[in-house]
């Protein structure tokens, strides 16, 4: 039967899911129209174009929803084939730009399962080694197990050559192997050639071509369909152990729930105190973990909870303490006017008096206020993000969400509270009493003996700046005369010799 939309450009655009079921009588029906039997396929083929512009429109638009098409006849054996579009290269009518990339991630979707068959139709005229479908097989079957490959338009190929060894399974190797095929071309088509007519035609082509006589018997279209039922039973026969294993699982699995649910009750109290502990309790471990951190789901695009707050103390805080520059002039003021109002009418005295230090050390200490607080509400609001992130899961009970949200967050504000009072009597503590005690404390005596210790390490040795040549004149012990000598000039001295030696 001749059923399928044929023409130029791509014809197929939306998937064809086609079951072939044996059976006496000979019909057709669609899934979106099932009480309806096609008895005459060029309706089929006209429900089929319609049903297409009808999603994609009639610009050439395509779609990844399936037509869901079965015949049954007396001709065929029991078989599920998928059309795929064909992939374009170039957008044309309605499609998008990505039309490629579309087409591609469509057909991926149906050949990445491995319950499937891949049929790759490659037309033997165009080199193998650039294949679409051998391309696509392959990243989804690399081992080649799952994947037919079939040659069409043998005798369209150049006078001289053939694809011998490709029908071999000689030049690209697949586990299943290659059949070629000879279908009706468009002028055949146009002119009503029957099937019957077209079949007989393609034995006679393989039995009268001397690259493809030896094997004839294995090529044509009735040996791919027998070649298909039989390879897709083999198939289905070695993936029937893992896919009752996977029922069996499943099933348990049910079975296991239902058995949870035979003495239910929906207004048992004790069943919603149950499942509202289970929920609170995994809020509070999920909490725990993004604070905390954890090994399992772990978000690789940017960083979150205990990361970020980590990243406030280590990057953010010291980066605000730098940000509080101060101009040197305006200290060496400051200084300047402390000892002088300190003073006050007496004349400035040798040493500089403890009120000046300390006024001048307070007012740098007051100033680390802002930057702690401003710490402590960084991450206070981290932390609220993150309670906000874990009660996504409790979605399904606002109200839940909402007061436990409200609880948390009010739990937070307390203690936020009580650290800002912390970090503050931190600081009038360190304001009441300078400790110039303190080891790190750099006073007067600290500040001398390490200025003589960093003396000592830049002990400038005794090296030679100059030397040379140097005439003495009118010199009176010399009579009035003059004489060379030579001369070492060096860091500490001045030497003169009456020779280089």
């Amino acid at each position: 039967r001749d059923f399928l939309p044929r023409g130029s450009g791509i014809v197929t655009r939306r998937p064809l899911i086609l079951q072939l079921i044996f059976s006496k009588t000979e019909y057709a029906e669609f899934l979106h129209c099932k009480s309806k039997k096609f008895t005459d396929f060029d309706e089929v083929r006209q429900e089929i174009e319609a049903e297409t512009d009808r999603v994609t429109g009639t610009n050439k638009g395509i779609s990844p929803i399936p037509i869901n098409l079965r015949v049954y006849s007396p001709h065929v054996l029991n078989l599920t084939l998928i059309d795929l579009p064909g992939i374009t290269k170039v957008p044309v009518g309605d499609q998008p730009q990505d039309i490629e990339f579309q087409i591609k991630d469509m057909i991926l979707q149906f050949i990445s399962r491995e319950s499937s068959l891949i049929l790759a139709v490659t037309p033997a005229n165009m080199d193998l080694a650039n294949s679409d479908a051998l391309k696509m097989a392959k990243e989804v079957d690399p081992q080649g197990l799952r994947t037919i490959g079939v040659i069409t338009k043998l005798d369209l190929m150049d006078e001289g050559t053939d694809a011998r060894d490709v029908l071999e399974n000689k030049l690209l190797p697949l586990r299943r192997g290659y059949i070629g095929v000879v279908n009706r071309s468009q002028k055949d088509i146009d002119g009503k050639k029957d099937i019957r007519a077209a079949l007989a035609a393609e034995r006679k082509f393989f039995l009268s071509h001397p690259a493809y006589r030896h094997m004839a018997d294995r090529m044509g279209t009735p040996h791919l369909q027998k070649v298909l039922n039989q390879q897709l039973t083999n198939h289905i026969r070695e993936t029937l152990p893992s896919l009752r294993s996977k029922l069996q699982s499943q099933l348990l699995s049910l079975e296991k729930e239902v058995e949870e649910y035979k003495n239910f009750r929906p207004d048992d109290p004790t069943r919603k105190t149950k499942a509202l502990l289970q929920m609170v309790q995994q809020f509070g471990v999920d909490f725990e973990k993004r604070i905390e951190g954890s090994g399992d789901q772990v978000d690789t695009l940017e960083l979150s909870g205990g990361a970020r707050i980590n990243r406030i103390f280590h990057e953010r805080f010291p980066f605000e303490l730098v940000k509080m520059e101060f101009d040197e002039k305006d200290l060496r003021r400051e200084i300047s006017y402390a000892i002088k109002n300190i003073h006050g009418v007496r004349q400035t005295g040798l040493f500089t008096p403890d009120l000046a230090f300390e006024a001048i050390v307070k007012k740098q200490v007051v100033k680390l206020k802002e930057p702690c607080l401003k710490c402590v509400d960084l991450v206070i609001q981290e932390l609220i993000n993150t309670v906000r992130q874990c009660t996504s899961k409790l979605g399904s009970y606002p109200r839940l969400r909402e007061e436990t949200e409200r609880i948390v967050t009010t739990h937070i504000r307390e203690r936020e509270g009580k650290t800002k009072d912390q970090i503050l009597l931190l600081i009038d503590i360190e304001l009441s009493y300078i400790n110039t005690n303190h080891e790190d404390f750099i006073g007067f005596a600290n500040a001398q003996q390490r200025n003589t210790q960093t003396n000592k390490k830049r002990v400038i040795p005794n090296q030679v700046i100059r030397r040379g040549w140097l005439t003495i004149n009118n010199i009176s012990i010399m009579k009035g005369g003059s004489k060379e000598y030579w001369f070492v000039l060096t860091a500490e001295s001045l030497s003169w010799y009456k020779d280089e030696e």
